[in-house]
């Protein structure tokens, strides 16, 4: 070093203010361990939430603490159940009297099919569980999805406990079941007793049509992903007259965030319907309560009447 190269470095850092001494805690040179105790977080842990403000779906994937299968998968195996009103109407939405109204003196008012509820059938608000909020209908179906609402008491098919299809089963009012194994995935859901098998193994395109539709799963890190189509078209996405096609292919997306919720995503491709594909997303709660089991709730025999009633010989009056 030439003759006065010392002080003059040491000069120049003391004037940008960088000496150590002028910085307490700030790292001298191989000191990146002894950092002052507000700045003593690991460039590891600096990195990673860093990736997962980015990149939420990495925090998901990198959840700590679940529990796991003994082949290291994330362990699904329980009672799960969404809670909120997606299953009035997934869009966002503001109460109202109820489902199906008539014109009245002033503005509509509830339909004397379901006046006699009163507030029990009123519809409460909701903030909707579509991603950016509004369904991307082509016109036709938008213009066949208000009609539906018009037509709610006689075309939604949950108020005749026919199936509800997917993903219209995940977030309904009643919880469902996940069975689980390295090799079989099944699922059960209280409602109507519909129930699921998840193939591990392609079986190929569906041999038939269904409410249910065919559902195929793997395994990508830590997110288990089902790819579900071959459905029949007659099954609405909840009680707002929201609906698809027979061409619609459903990609769900299971996330354990921790050892009670699940992260669920469910992506719905229907060019007969939708201008693009479009999601839903919700998180699922564990039940905890060590006495819970799944119900029954075998809706056909409360729905006979009404679909056959006016069958018998003699018709029960309606009042």
């Amino acid at each position: 070093m030439r003759p006065g190269a010392a002080g003059e470095a040491e000069a120049a850092r003391t004037a940008s203010g960088l000496t150590a001494a002028k910085r307490p805690g700030w790292p001298r040179a191989g000191e990146f361990r002894t950092l002052s105790p507000m700045n003593r977080i690991p460039v590891r842990a600096l990195i990673l939430v860093a990736l997962a403000a980015a990149f939420p779906a990495l925090a998901y994937a990198q959840a700590s603490g679940i529990p796991r299968t003994p082949s290291g998968r994330p362990d699904m195996n329980g009672l799960w159940q969404a809670l909120g009103n997606a299953h009035w109407d997934i869009e966002p939405h503001a109460a109202r009297p109820a489902l199906a109204m008539q014109p009245g003196p002033v503005i509509p008012v509830p339909a004397n099919e379901v006046l006699a509820l009163g507030a029990v059938g009123s519809v409460p608000s909701g903030y909707g569980v579509v991603d950016g909020g509004v369904i991307p209908y082509l016109p036709e179906a938008l213009a066949l999805r208000d009609e539906n609402r018009e037509l709610w008491l006689e075309r939604d098919p949950e108020i005749k406990c026919f199936l509800p299809g997917v993903p219209r089963a995940t977030y309904m009012p009643f919880p469902f079941q996940i069975f689980q194994s390295d090799t079989k995935v099944f699922m059960a859901y209280e409602y109507a007793g519909a129930m699921r098998e998840v193939y591990l193994e392609d079986p190929g395109p569906p041999q038939v049509d269904s409410w249910m539709g065919q559902s195929v799963g793997r395994w990508e890190g830590d997110t288990f992903v089902v790819v579900v189509n071959g459905f029949n078209g007659q099954a609405w996405l909840d009680r707002a007259g929201n609906h698809h096609s027979a061409g619609l292919t459903v990609t769900e997306r299971y996330t354990m965030i921790g050892p009670d919720h699940i992260m669920y995503e469910a992506e719905l491709d229907d060019p007969e319907t939708y201008a693009r594909p479009w999601k839903v997303r919700m998180p699922l709660y564990r039940n905890i309560d060590p006495n819970a089991r799944l119900g029954q709730f075998q809706c056909v025999e409360f729905v006979e009447e009404l679909m056959y009633g006016h069958l018998r010989k003699n018709p029960i009056r309606r009042r």
